[in-house]
């Protein structure tokens, strides 16, 4: 159950990851709408490869790499947020999507690391 929410909410925010692209870019913010967009669509896609990993230890690399992608992301955020590119309704709305799906990723690689031992 834990999984198919992770991959539903990593698909949302892929969305809304893609609708921020084009709202940057209608803006003519070049650079980190182009950074953003790789790394807040990333998350989701490396979910679902880890989906159809080739065993434990690449599903947990897949899984640790959407944290790496997920942190990034919301190293960006914060940027956009702090040069007012989003106003504090989208920052904390798109902030808390990440946050939740970091949350979820850490309990994953968890709990996919203990079942290994």
């Amino acid at each position: 159950m834990k999984e198919n929410k992770l991959v539903d909410l990593s698909m949302d925010f892929s969305v809304d990851m893609v609708n921020l692209v084009k709202f940057l870019k209608a803006k003519h913010e070049t650079i980190i709408s182009s950074q953003i967009g790789r790394s807040g669509t990333s998350i989701g896609a490396n979910i679902h490869e880890a989906q159809y990993a080739q065993g434990k230890k690449d599903f947990i690399s897949k899984l640790e790499i959407a944290l790496k992608e997920a942190n990034e992301t919301g190293y960006w955020l914060e940027l956009l947020h702090k040069t007012n590119y989003i106003d504090d309704q989208k920052f904390k709305s798109l902030s808390s999507k990440c946050t939740s799906l970091r949350v979820m990723l850490i309990a994953s690689c968890k709990t996919a690391k203990e079942n290994t031992k």
